[in-house]
């Protein structure tokens, strides 16, 4: 009865001893598979990044880098463009401002006509100013232009007696009357009259106020 039980054991035992390896070849094949999707992930997650990076990332940052290209840009045209229309505008102004006793004398060509024409310039004729107390002067400079080729010659002639009349003329304004509008009008009318009768009727055409400042 003993070495029945002793065999159906000793039997049975390698029945046992076969099936570990069963189990525990399952096992191995569970560990893996339990390790597959994180060696999925590990394995995919460079390569999500690298797609992340260049078709998300870097194109947002190009167009963040060329919107502030493009508004540098602009501010920068703006910038040159209200610079250029400053120099435009200055250089309008410096021009009026040297034409202007041009302008107020007949304009800049008639200064240039005045060189072609027979011409006399009385330069730096300074009087006192009326009303001031001799505190106040005007200083002004007259081209005169003549009527005939030795206009020149006679105004030389007679230089002493334009400036008296000149500073005659000149001495009787006050500053209320050199500030009003038309007064260099006025004043070039009232020179060519006493000129002329200095020098003979018709002989002085025109008369331009080169300078004309009160200090």
């Amino acid at each position: 009865m003993s070495d029945k039980n002793a065999d159906t054991a000793t039997a049975e035992a390698p029945k046992a001893e076969g099936a570990a390896p069963a189990g525990a070849k399952g096992g191995s094949g569970g560990g893996a598979a339990a390790w597959l999707p994180l060696i999925v992930t590990l394995v995919a997650m460079p390569a999500l990044a690298f797609a992340a990076t260049k078709f998300m990332i870097i194109p947002q940052i190009q167009k963040a880098v060329a919107a502030a290209s493009g508004a540098h840009g602009d501010e920068a045209s703006g910038t040159e463009h209200a610079a250029g229309g400053g120099e435009e505008k200055g250089g309008a102004a410096a021009a009026g401002g040297h034409g202007a006793p041009a302008a107020a004398a007949g304009g800049h060509g008639a200064a240039g006509d005045a060189k072609e024409k027979p011409h006399y310039v009385l330069n730096k004729l300074i009087v006192n100013v009326a009303g001031t107390m001799g505190t106040r002067l005007l200083m002004s400079s007259f081209t005169l232009v003549g009527a005939k080729a030795d206009f020149k010659a006679k105004a030389e002639e007679h230089v002493d007696q334009l400036k008296d009349l000149a500073g005659a003329v000149l001495a009787n304004k006050t500053i209320a009357e050199i500030e009003k509008p038309g007064f260099r009008n006025q004043i070039r009318a009232e020179l060519i009259t006493v000129f002329n009768e200095a020098l003979g009727d018709g002989v002085v055409k025109e008369v331009f106020l080169t300078e004309f400042a009160i200090q």
